[in-house]
């Protein structure tokens, strides 16, 4: 029997927030097929999308990974910090830097559909 859309994205948000680092769809896929063997990875990708047009979930771009959304950003710009020793993201509201992004997009009157800034690094106790 086919879950619900709201189901499964239950479902998938639940894989994210079980591990404390980014996964991949596939590790996401991984975790499901325990107890849902005949999902496919589409399924997954669709799921992912959904979550992520609605702020539940990010895409970490440069790392082509989710973690789940653990602020709550209406109108504000996520700040990912990715430590790039052992994976972990720190999430950051960037309210503050979206009037300088609109202003610095706009000068070329470019629109942003939507703003993500990853910062990579080392978080405290790797560079420690």
């Amino acid at each position: 029997m086919r879950k619900r859309a709201a189901a499964r994205q239950l479902d998938v948000l639940t894989v994210l927030k079980a591990c404390d680092k980014p996964m991949t769809a596939y590790q996401i896929l991984e975790q499901l097929q325990t107890t849902e063997p005949n999902i496919a990875p589409p399924t997954v990708y669709r799921t992912l999308s959904a979550l992520t047009d609605q702020g539940r979930a990010h895409r970490l771009e440069s790392i082509n990974a989710f973690v789940p959304c653990r602020c709550s950003h209406a109108e504000s710009v996520p700040v990912l910090a990715i430590c790039d020793d052992c994976g972990t993201v720190d999430e950051h509201d960037g309210s503050e830097l979206l009037p300088k992004l609109t202003a610095l997009t706009g000068q070329n009157a470019f629109h942003a559909v939507r703003h993500i800034v990853e910062i990579h690094g080392l978080c405290g106790a790797c560079a420690a």
